[in-house]
């Protein structure tokens, strides 16, 4: 797959925070902490952590059945850790689009548009209830309300976060309700600017707006979040357990806020795995809470390794069972990129 600027980009973005993080921090420190862990706690974490990808298959199936029915399990569950693979070893945000590709090999009736529409949602109520969940230590009397990320407060960021995606929210929902008006719109824009992606840009449109029918129904809505939640909360109580490997004592709260920092800074362009973000957000977020940075950071690359290892495997093995490659991943990408756009 070839290296393009926004991978570079990611790629010294990363390496660059990873230094960041490290630049101050004794490595001799950093290894003793991580030599004095109780790998014990580290390995039920990353158990745990593995959770999260058939809970995420189990929402994406309730997602997708207004619009393909109540589809198997197996595909969905194949996809999902395709996709997480992907996003570890490839030098650029391959994963969504590999976890489509999947699905669609697998299940060859529903387009990829739909299915691109599909992770849309599923991104979204992540933002939504990732945004709960950073808010809820925030609640607590003890919280240091003086802490802050490099001179921006807490609160400050918590508060712009969730400004984007009340935003993105509203976008969302006028696709859903007035998918017409928006097309028209779209064609009126392009016809100007680009008359040549007219037709193709409609189309996507029509088959994104169809992808987000779960918006469109109440129960459906209230099951996603559910869903998601859970699986916030598992990702969460992960971390949490993780803490106890290298002896650290802080409240299920700071895993709740390092949970959301890191999450939301994934954001950023990264490098495969987003190495570099995490560390950064794990050193940020439990200084808040009082912990030494060399501890912070020996946990950050002992969870972060033993969590990023299993998915990876497992990934890898659906990738090479269902006879994928990356060269035909590309391929696939370019070709349906201008549709899904």
């Amino acid at each position: 797959m070839k290296l393009d600027w926004r991978s570079a980009l990611g790629i010294v973005l990363s390496a660059a925070l990873l230094w960041w993080t490290l630049k101050d921090e004794s490595l001799t420190g950093i290894w003793g902490a991580l030599r004095g862990a109780n790998v014990w706690w580290f390995l039920v974490a990353s158990a745990v952590c593995m959770l999260i990808f058939p809970l995420r298959a189990l929402r994406w199936q309730v997602i997708l059945e207004p619009v393909a029915g109540r589809l198997p399990y197996g595909p969905l569950w194949r996809a999902t850790c395709i996709g997480m693979m992907v996003n570890n070893v490839v030098p650029y945000r391959a994963g969504e689009l590999a976890r489509a590709f999947a699905l669609t090999r697998e299940v060859p009736n529903i387009s990829f548009a739909t299915v691109l529409a599909s992770l849309a949602v599923d991104r979204v109520f992540d933002a939504v209830v990732l945004l709960l969940l950073t808010f809820a230590p925030l609640l607590d009397p003890a919280f240091p309300w003086n802490a802050s990320a490099h001179a921006l407060p807490i609160g400050a960021i918590a508060r712009t976060a969730l400004v984007g995606v009340v935003v993105l929210l509203a976008l969302l929902y006028a696709l859903v309700f007035f998918p017409n008006r928006l097309i028209r719109l779209f064609e009126l824009a392009t016809r100007r600017v680009a008359p040549g992606i007219e037709r193709r840009g409609a189309e996507a449109l029509a088959a994104f707006a169809e992808g987000l029918g779960v918006l469109r129904h109440p129960g459906r809505f209230v099951a996603v979040f559910m869903w998601t939640l859970v699986h916030w909360i598992v990702q969460v109580a992960s971390i949490w357990i993780g803490f106890f490997a290298l002896g650290i004592r802080v409240p299920f709260g700071a895993a709740l806020l390092l949970n959301g920092v890191s999450s939301f800074a994934s954001v950023l362009p990264a490098a495969p795995g987003f190495f570099g973000q995490f560390e950064l957000s794990s050193k940020l977020s439990l200084r808040v809470y009082g912990v030494r940075d060399t501890l912070a950071v020996g946990w950050a690359l002992g969870y972060h390794v033993l969590t990023f290892i299993p998915i990876t495997i497992v990934g890898a093995v659906y990738f090479a069972r269902l006879g994928f490659s990356l060269r035909e991943l590309t391929a696939s990408g370019e070709r349906d990129e201008p549709r899904a756009a």
